[in-house]
C-alpha cells in the first residue's frame, strides 16, 4: 500500500508538469480534428491543438499510454494496481486520452501473445508513442455475420504474399497507415484457411473509400487490394493459424466496445437534465411520468452495467486476457446506448428531428444524428445475434441439438 502511494504521487507530480496548460480538464474531448479520440495519433493526423501531439509524445515516452506493456516494447511496465492509480490521476486532473486507437485496443494485446520477437519489436514501440495508426480489415461484402466465409486472397509467391480481395466497414481506412488484416492462404479448408497479415496502407493497390452513414458520417470505409505485395516477415502467428487470432482480437474489440466505445450519441447532453429542460419540472420531478419512469429505470441499468465491466475486466486481467463473456457486455453496451438515444430524442421532441438549420442547435443536430448513428452499435464488433450465439455455446455451455 505505501509503495502505490508513492507511485499516486509521483504519477500526480508528472501529471501535473507534463500536462500543457491549454488541456487541462479538457476530459474526455477528443483531441483530433475527425472528432474521434478512438483514431488519434499516425502519419496522417491533423493536429487542431499542437499541444494534444506534444501530450502524446510525453506519454509515449513514459510508455503510459500502454502502462501495463513491457518496457522493452515501450509500455510503461506498471503492475495493474499502478495502472488503476495512474487512470485515477489522469482523472482527478481531467486529462484527455493522449491515445486511444485500434493500436492500443485490439492489435498490440494479440501482438503481445502471439508475434514474434521481431514483429513486437518493430511494431509495439510505434504503437506506444502513436506514431502508426491501425484499421481493421476483416469484413467482407459476402462475409460479415460468417467471418470465417472470407474471400480475400494472399497467395504465396515466394518472396511475398500478393493479395487481392475487399474489405467493408474498414474503419478510419482513409486515414490508416497500416492495416491488420485476415486473408485467405487454403482455400480447401473454411477456418483453417485463414491468415492473418499486416501490411502497409501505402502499398502499391490499396484503395479506400468512404461511406456516408445516414448520420451523415462517413467513419467506415470501402477497401481494395489490387495485386498488393506483402513481406513474408509480415505473417503473424502460424500460417493458416489467423482464426485463433481473429477470435482473440475480436474478444478485445467487444470488451473495449463494452467499455466506453458506445458513449457517443448524446450531443453532450446530459439525459436527465436535458429531459428537464425540454419536457418540464413539476414539484422538482419530470412532468411526464412514464418518462421519468423510464429513465430511471435505464439509469440503474446504465449503473448495474458499469460495475459489471469493472469486474468483468479485473477478472480478464486476472486470466490474462477477456473471456467470452465480453459478448455479454457487448451485446449490453449496443442496447443500452440504443436506448439512451432514443430516450434523448423522446425529451427532445420535435427539436430531436432536427438536421441543420437555424431551428436547431449544434446539440440538438449531433444528437439527431447520434440516434441514427446508435443503430449501428448492434452490428458492429460482431452483431448482436452472433454474440447471443457465443453467450449461448461458449459461455452458458448449451449445445445445438438435431
Amino acid at each position: 500500500m505505501a509503495d502505490l502511494e508513492s507511485f499516486r504521487a509521483q504519477a500526480k507530480a508528472w501529471i501535473e508538469a507534463n500536462l500543457p496548460a491549454s488541456l487541462k480538464g479538457a476530459g474526455a474531448r477528443a483531441l483530433t480534428d475527425e472528432g474521434s479520440a478512438s483514431i488519434s495519433g499516425g502519419r496522417k493526423v491533423q493536429w487542431t491543438n499542437p499541444d494534444a501531439k506534444l501530450w502524446l509524445e510525453r506519454m509515449g515516452a513514459k510508455g503510459w499510454t500502454a502502462p501495463t506493456w513491457p518496457t522493452q516494447y515501450g509500455g510503461g511496465g506498471l503492475s495493474a494496481a499502478e495502472a488503476r492509480v495512474l487512470d485515477q490521476e489522469l482523472a482527478r486532473a481531467k486529462a484527455p486520452p493522449a491515445l486511444a486507437s485500434f493500436g492500443i485496443w485490439m492489435l498490440g494485446p494479440v501482438l503481445l501473445e502471439y508475434a514474434s520477437e521481431e514483429q513486437k519489436l518493430e511494431h509495439l514501440p510505434k504503437i506506444v508513442r502513436g506514431e502508426i495508426r491501425w484499421c481493421q480489415g476483416y469484413s467482407e461484402p459476402g462475409a460479415g455475420s460468417d467471418l470465417a466465409g472470407l474471400r480475400t486472397q494472399a497467395v504465396d509467391k515466394g518472396d511475398h504474399w500478393l493479395v487481392n480481395g475487399q474489405k467493408v466497414w474498414t474503419s478510419y481506412a482513409n486515414y490508416a497507415d497500416w492495416i491488420f488484416c485476415l486473408v485467405r492462404t487454403d482455400n480447401s479448408k473454411k477456418h483453417e484457411g485463414i491468415s492473418f497479415l499486416l501490411f502497409d496502407m501505402e502499398s502499391p493497390g490499396v484503395e479506400t473509400r468512404p461511406i456516408k452513414l445516414i448520420s451523415g458520417n462517413s467513419p467506415f470505409c470501402e477497401t481494395f487490394f489490387t495485386d498488393v505485395k506483402v513481406p513474408k516477415k509480415n505473417l503473424v502467428g502460424k500460417l493458416n493459424g489467423g482464426w485463433e487470432i481473429a477470435k482473440r482480437l475480436l474478444q478485445y474489440e467487444r470488451q473495449n466496445i463494452s467499455s466506453g466505445g458506445f458513449g457517443a450519441g448524446s450531443g453532450g447532453y446530459d439525459l436527465e437534465h436535458a429531459a428537464k429542460d425540454y419536457v418540464g419540472v413539476e414539484n422538482g420531478k419530470l412532468k411526464d411520468t412514464d418518462l421519468r419512469a423510464r429513465i430511471t429505470a435505464h439509469k440503474m441499468e446504465a449503473q448495474a452495467f458499469a460495475l459489471t465491466v469493472r469486474r468483468i475486466a479485473e477478472e480478464s486481467k486476472s486470466a490474462k486476457g477477456p473471456s467470452p463473456a465480453t459478448s455479454i457486455v457487448k451485446y449490453a453496451a449496443a442496447k443500452l446506448n440504443q436506448d439512451r438515444t432514443e430516450l434523448l430524442i423522446e425529451a427532445l421532441g420535435s427539436q430531436g428531428l432536427g438536421w441543420d438549420g437555424d431551428g436547431y442547435t449544434p446539440q440538438e443536430i449531433a444528437a439527431a444524428r447520434g440516434f441514427l448513428r446508435a443503430k449501428g452499435n448492434s452490428i458492429e464488433g460482431g452483431t448482436s445475434e452472433v454474440n447471443l450465439n457465443v453467450v449461448s455455446k461458449r459461455v452458458l455451455g448449451l449445445l445445438d441439438h438435431q
